[in-house]
């Protein structure tokens, strides 16, 4: 979520929320909750012919957080790729250790 209000500001609460998978009352819950702890905050279209609508900014607080779950996230996948790697390594070897026994 904290990516996508990033690069999309002036989407709507609808938008976020279709984006992350979620329904809208989620959606607005959720972007409240970031507001709330001080990693999004609310401002207007200078623009906007209607005053509702607004753009979600991170504030410094939710560019951290975002960098910090984008680096949790990775240390996950990289555990999983050794994790992975391993595991086929092993049945590489098993595949041609019988190999070599049936050409022997």
């Amino acid at each position: 979520m904290l990516r996508f209000v990033a690069e999309h500001p002036e989407a709507s609460t609808r938008q976020i929320a279709d984006a992350v998978g979620v329904s809208n009352g989620q959606g607005y819950y959720l972007i409240k909750a970031l507001i709330e702890k001080g990693h999004v905050k609310l401002g207007n279209f200078t623009k906007a012919d209607k005053k509702s609508n607004y753009l979600y900014l991170l504030t410094a607080s939710g560019i951290a957080e975002k960098l910090r779950l984008t680096e949790k996230f990775l240390e996950i996948k990289r555990t999983e790729y050794r994790v992975l790697r391993s595991e086929i390594e092993l049945l590489q070897s098993e595949l041609d250790a019988i190999a070599a026994k049936g050409h022997a």
